[in-house]
């Protein structure tokens, strides 16, 4: 069985949308891109220590794959980008044309049945990072294993929030670790426990 895992940066009231910079997802006007830049190096380190050494593989919506192709496809010499560029990308997407990136896969159709048969086989850990509406999918067909959550010091109002379309849904979460960075940004990693497939009472 393969696990998944979420790599998710968010603001303190819960928006993932655009921490990198200001032009990477402005959809529904949204005007803050890049608000985790002043904390960014320090937190990267802890990222790379905690979640980037192992071997892993990558699954992304489409605005994500090709936000990361277009910056670590060319680069080398960079351990991040080494591992990135080296790992198999399962791209979620309804046009899977033009993934130039090296070990690139996509995953069209009916993608959460996709993914669950993904799960099962042998391989390293699935990596999530971005990809929003992805993770909402995600977290709806409860195929979530982990969530390694960053959360800056900083609010910026309306955006795309990791938790938006799930907050109906009832999942408990065990905190396996936690650390805060020198400059303020808390790390918390959590173990999602399966939701009860029970029928309930007559059943």
């Amino acid at each position: 069985m393969r696990e998944l895992a979420l790599l998710t940066f968010t603001t303190l009231d819960g928006v993932m949308q655009a921490p990198a910079l200001p032009e990477e997802d402005c959809s529904g006007g949204f005007s803050h891109g890049g608000w985790a830049m002043p904390w960014w190096d320090e937190v990267m380190a802890q990222v790379r220590h905690e979640a980037m050494v192992e071997p892993y593989d990558l699954l992304l919506g489409r605005k994500t794959y090709e936000l990361f192709a277009s910056h670590f496809s060319e680069l080398e010499g960079d351990d991040e980008a080494s591992m990135m560029n080296a790992a198999t990308k399962y791209v979620a997407t309804n046009t899977p044309k033009d993934l130039d990136w090296k070990n690139s896969i996509p995953i069209t159709g009916d993608v959460p049945a996709q993914l669950a048969q993904l799960k099962t086989q042998t391989g390293p850990l699935l990596q999530v990072h971005g990809s929003w509406a992805l993770i909402q999918s995600l977290f709806t067909h409860d195929l979530v294993d982990e969530i390694r959550l960053w959360t800056f010091p900083v609010m910026v109002g309306p955006g795309k929030r990791l938790f938006g379309s799930t907050a109906a849904t009832k999942q408990e979460l065990a905190l396996t670790k936690s650390a805060t960075t020198a400059n303020g940004v808390v790390m918390s990693i959590y173990r999602c426990k399966r939701r009860s497939t029970s029928a309930g009472p007559g059943r």
